[in-house]
């Protein structure tokens, strides 16, 4: 599979489709999920462009790990979880939906089951009252 320049999260990236942020760097970005399994589940994605984990330049993985852990800390804390999933998936087999690198972190909370990740969108309201809550910590 060849990178496709007009997936979402490029669109993302070129400033062309908005999103509720909550970080970014010189080599990522962090937003909100848009269909969140739980309250706070955000999304880290490199700007160097790759279909996923298979096809990325090595020199990706240190900044986007370093992104996903501080990240994964403020989501936990901003939320006040009792932990977090990190997750990634590689090839539509997997699960994978938008063909652009990314990790999802998803806060967990004891005895809570996680939402699916349907076609129903949060409210944005919401969503940007957790992404608030993320970056105050940050």
């Amino acid at each position: 599979m060849t990178y496709d320049n007009q997936n979402i999260f490029a669109k993302i990236l070129r400033g062309e489709i908005p999103c509720t942020k909550v970080y970014e760097d010189q080599h990522t970005i962090a937003f909100m999920d848009i269909m969140p399994q739980a309250d706070g589940h955000t999304l880290v994605v490199p700007k160097n462009p790759s279909v996923n984990l298979l096809d990325a330049d090595a020199a990706t993985f240190g900044p986007l790990f370093a992104t996903v852990q501080k990240i994964a800390r403020a989501v936990k804390q901003g939320m006040g979880a009792d932990g977090v999933v990190i997750t990634q998936f590689n090839e539509t087999a997997a699960g994978q939906t938008v063909f652009h690198l990314h990790v999802h972190v998803i806060p967990r909370w004891d005895g809570v089951a996680l939402r699916k990740h349907s076609g129903a969108m949060a409210d944005s309201a919401l969503l940007q009252a957790h992404a608030e809550k993320i970056k105050a910590v940050l």
